[in-house]
């Protein structure tokens, strides 16, 4: 009876003792890591830390070379890249008409003097015969003038047929130019013509950035939408939002530093070449307007980019936020020394803005700042300086 007994609490001591073996290998497999992750960071001085090359800590850190630029006088401005229309010619039909030919498209460079398209313009070739009309009609009267005159008064003809023939003379002179300035008016450009056809051709050398004609389409003078738009794509204006309370330190001539989504990390050049003189009364905002320098064409009309406008002298590291913890009243950042070895940086900050600052002071140029995983190092540098 009693080995009875024995045999039925032996599956309830095996059981009991499974248990508490996966309970203990449960609290080892926790404990371990943890010890090796407290490990894996060692204090390597009073201001660095470093980490060997299989710390886990390291994949969450990232450091890059932090450049030396010219400090601006604000954050960065909200701006539109435009048209520079020194540089832009928006061409419209002369003339009523319809498209015969269309030899561009968009996108294409064209020279200056380029013909665009050709228009089938009746009123233009009525206009046409009506300069010729009066051409020939006006030489017979100055022909049938010199006869009168070389005639003489009192001798061959009489005084009023001088008179009249001189008058004659005069209104087909009249006629003439009045036939000249309509044909001038249905093509002011003067446009090259073949019959009742006008050459609508570009004014300058360029690229065809819009086409608002088709063939066979109806056109006539004064619409709204210009035909073709021809434009020098390495000359843009860039309209800058400025604030009231910046209006004293933003002068002409001030460079600019433009940045955009479509290309991050690269900074075009430009200078402000003239600021506004009303408030936009919703924005409160006065509009400058800056020359870009885009030479290699990466900037389009109607981007929306922003604008640092810069200090005249200085210059001063800029990281990302991201790179900078605050104690108290000080700024620190990491700078990575050497591979897995990171030194704790007091800074002293020239400007804070929303996404960057620029370091005064406590950086040198292209050193490698940590820009992911700041608040990883420092929470691993105040546990390293615990006894």
């Amino acid at each position: 009876m009693q080995g009875r007994r024995l045999w039925l609490l032996l599956p309830v001591v095996l059981t009991g003792i499974a248990v508490a073996s996966w309970i203990w290998l449960r609290e080892h497999s926790r404990t371990e890591p943890t010890a090796n992750s407290a490990k894996s960071a060692i204090k390597a001085g009073p201001d660095a830390i470093s980490y060997a090359q299989t710390a886990p800590q390291l994949a969450m850190i990232r450091a890059q070379p932090a450049p030396a630029l010219a400090v601006p006088v604000a954050d960065a401005l909200a701006a539109r890249v435009a048209y520079d229309e020194d540089a832009t010619a928006r061409l419209f039909a002369p003339v009523a008409g319809r498209i015969v030919a269309l030899k561009v498209q968009p996108g294409d460079r064209v020279k200056a003097g380029q013909v665009l398209a050709l228009i089938d313009a009746p009123d233009f070739g009525t206009a046409r015969a009506d300069l010729v009309k009066a051409r020939a009609d006006e030489e017979r009267k100055r022909l049938a003038d010199e006869r009168a005159r070389e005639l003489g008064a009192g001798e061959g003809i009489a005084l009023k047929d001088l008179e009249a023939a001189r008058a004659d003379y005069e209104a087909a002179r009249g006629e003439t130019a009045r036939a000249m300035q309509r044909v001038r008016n249905l093509n002011p450009l003067s446009l090259a013509v073949d019959g009742q056809r006008v050459a609508l051709t570009s004014p300058l050398a360029g690229v065809v950035t819009e086409r608002n004609a088709n063939p066979s389409l109806e056109v006539v003078p004064g619409s709204q939408s210009p035909l073709f738009v021809v434009t020098d794509p390495r000359r843009l204006w860039l309209l800058i939002d400025l604030p009231e309370k910046l209006l004293p330190v933003i002068k002409t001539e001030a460079r600019v530093s433009v940045e955009s989504d479509a290309y991050p990390g690269e900074a075009v050049d430009a200078r402000i070449v003239q600021v506004g003189q009303t408030v936009d009364p919703n924005t409160r905002r006065v509009v400058a307007r800056a020359r870009i320098d885009n030479a290699q064409g990466k900037l389009l009309p109607e981007m929306f980019v922003r604008a640092l406008v810069l200090q005249d002298s200085g210059r001063a590291v800029r990281v990302p936020n991201s790179s900078i913890v605050n104690s108290g009243i000080c700024s620190y950042v990491f700078v990575e020394t050497a591979p897995g070895r990171f030194e704790r940086r007091q800074v002293e900050l020239a400007v804070r803005g929303a996404d960057s600052s620029y370091v005064a002071r406590g950086l040198v140029a292209d050193e490698k700042v940590v820009v992911s995983g700041a608040l990883l190092l420092d929470a691993e540098f105040v546990a390293a300086r615990k006894p």
